[in-house]
């Protein structure tokens, strides 16, 4: 009788309690070596290529795309092939349910600074079993910087470096993470050109497909859409309403109830995935764990002369006040209540994407200047958006800043994230009227909200933390 073996799904190195399949590489039935590729996963931040533990033909499979597989359940069932090579039970896969190995600093050098994608758990540089490890950063003691993060926050994880590639299907070449935003958006791969090295497609390929409805999957590629004179692509004109179906209450204004108190509102649930899913454990774990408390005020920045980047000064503002009470540029152990003041300060920088939130940290902008923090913050937000940056940058950042002012907004109370102590956000700029000697003067200034853990500071601690930066935005240069 041919042996039968189960793949439970490993750890992916992300600490999380489950992943959503992205793709398999194979089908029941089909037969399968050792190593090669079984299934693509997605994690809170990356898409990992799962290779197969074991050589035969291919049983049964945990489910279809976009299903969600818990860590530890079946992922997939093998019959044995006796002729080829097999991994024997116990032997290291690369993948592991246990603790995660300790210390890697947070903060250490990328050991991947090419295009991959690095999913690690912990962060940091990743060396060789033989290699000595990377000196940690703080001097809090063994561990102070060993937290692993992932998208927002710390979760602990293992070491494991997965590279992503990418690999053909149906001729057209495409990596993991590619292909998963391609289904998202309903592009069609097989229609896209791509514009990357031997014609692989890549992210922005795909967004741009997308915008412009050229690869919709599903679609008659001979069909042309409505177009108006100039060439643009014409707007579905509005479905017409008949006023007599209106009743003589809705035409007259007054409120209306549309359906009846028994009937209740109906709706497709959406399961959260990925980058979402993790976002919304850490928000709840942060409001289970934080005493937060809130202090707002307004930046006068009347004074800056042209060229200043807004992000750079919230950058040095921070760096200034940190010096000033390092208080706030700290992590906290509610547990053991203990507080780990950092010399250095790393910003997590909040990067709204489609997928959720993402908080690449800025290392030591304590000692970047405007420019070097601009080139720092465009590097990072590019590696969001296509999904390459390494996991090293997504954890063991000191304090965190949001500019959500961008979008809309004035005050907010942005989350703490534990082990950090404090959050600055900036609102939306605006004008305000200023008494001034002689008369009033309308000023630009930027509203500051400032969270922060009350366990681990004091309103007086925070509220000159905040003095500090609001006296550097004061200043012209």
């Amino acid at each position: 009788m041919a042996d039968t073996k189960t793949f439970y799904l490993p750890d992916l190195g992300e600490g999380l309690p489950d992943a959503t399949i992205v793709e398999w590489f194979v089908k029941e039935g089909d037969r399968i070596r050792l190593d090669d590729n079984l299934v693509s996963m997605e994690t809170a931040k990356a898409v990992v290529e799962v290779p197969s533990p074991f050589s035969g033909k291919v049983v049964r499979l945990a489910g279809a795309a976009g299903d969600v597989v818990v860590t530890g359940a079946m992922l997939a069932e093998f019959t044995l092939d006796a002729s080829q090579p097999q991994r024997a039970d116990g032997q290291d896969t690369g993948h592991h349910h246990g603790p995660p190995k300790t210390g890697h600093g947070v903060g250490s050098q990328d050991p991947a600074p090419d295009d991959r994608v690095v999913a690690s758990s912990e962060g940091g540089a990743i060396v060789e079993d033989d290699a000595p490890p990377p000196e940690h950063k703080s001097e809090a003691g063994d561990g102070a910087r060993s937290d692993s993060g992932t998208v927002v926050g710390a979760m602990q994880s293992s070491d494991t470096v997965h590279a992503e590639q990418a690999y053909a299907v149906g001729g057209v070449k495409a990596m993991p993470a590619v292909r998963a935003q391609a289904r998202k958006l309903g592009v069609d791969l097989a229609r896209v050109r791509g514009s990357g090295a031997d014609g692989v497609v890549t992210m922005a390929d795909v967004k741009q497909a997308a915008a412009d409805g050229s690869a919709c999957a599903g679609s008659d590629p001979g069909a042309r859409e409505p177009r108006d004179n100039d060439g643009a692509r014409a707007a579905a004109p509005a479905p017409s309403r008949d006023p007599a179906q209106r009743t003589a209450l809705s035409a007259s204004g007054k409120p209306m109830r549309t359906q009846p108190p028994d009937v209740s509102a109906s709706g497709q649930p959406e399961q959260l995935k990925g980058v979402r899913r993790n976002m919304a454990r850490v928000m709840a774990d942060a409001h289970a764990k934080v005493v937060p408390t809130t202090l707002t005020d307004d930046a006068d920045i009347h004074a800056w002369t042209q060229g200043n980047d807004l992000t750079g000064r919230l950058v040095r503002a921070i760096c200034v006040a940190a010096q000033a009470v390092p208080a706030l540029n700290a992590w906290f152990d509610g547990d053991k209540l203990t507080r780990t003041l950092h010399r250095q300060v790393d910003i997590g920088i909040a990067v709204d994407t489609d997928d959720g939130l993402f908080v690449p940290a800025l290392r030591n902008a304590d000692v970047l200047d405007a420019r070097g923090v601009r080139e720092a913050v465009n590097r990072l937000r590019a590696q969001v958006t296509d999904r390459s940056i390494p996991a090293s940058e997504l954890s063991g950042y000191t304090i965190s800043l949001s500019n959500f002012g961008m979008f809309a907004g004035r005050y907010a109370t942005p989350v703490v994230v534990p082990p950090t102590v404090a959050i600055v956000a900036a609102g939306r700029g605006r004008h305000q009227v200023m008494p001034v000697m002689g008369g009033f003067e309308s000023h630009r200034v930027i509203p500051l909200s400032l969270t922060f853990d009350h366990r681990a500071a004091t309103g007086g601690e925070a509220a000159r933390f905040l003095k500090a930066m609001l006296d550097d935005l004061a200043l012209a240069q």
